[in-house]
């Protein structure tokens, strides 16, 4: 796929991104680059590869699922303007 000077300059609108003509002659080359690169990685056959999330076999070391503190609603609702049943009372944002 070739990227066109008018698709560097449209890009560059959508994004609000000031972006001079002689700027986008330079990234019509980069970018048809990366392209090409692209393309060469999709042309490799796959087939058969199960797919990789990290290249070292390891699973991570979980702690226990256990409470460390004590409930402190009450102490920390204290301070609060308005709550009710446990939870904090707040103005209507939206309507």
């Amino acid at each position: 796929m070739a990227i066109e000077h008018a698709d560097v300059l449209r890009a560059a609108h959508l994004a609000r991104v000031g972006l001079g003509e002689d700027e986008a002659t330079g990234y019509v080359d980069d970018l048809s680059r990366i392209l090409e690169m692209v393309d060469q990685l999709q042309a490799v056959d796959t087939q058969g590869i199960a797919p990789l999330a990290h290249p070292l076999d390891a699973t991570q070391r979980l702690r226990p699922d256990e409470v460390t503190e004590h409930n402190q609603r009450e102490r920390f609702q204290a301070c609060a303007p308005v709550t009710e049943g446990g939870l904090y009372l707040v103005p209507r944002v939206v309507e």
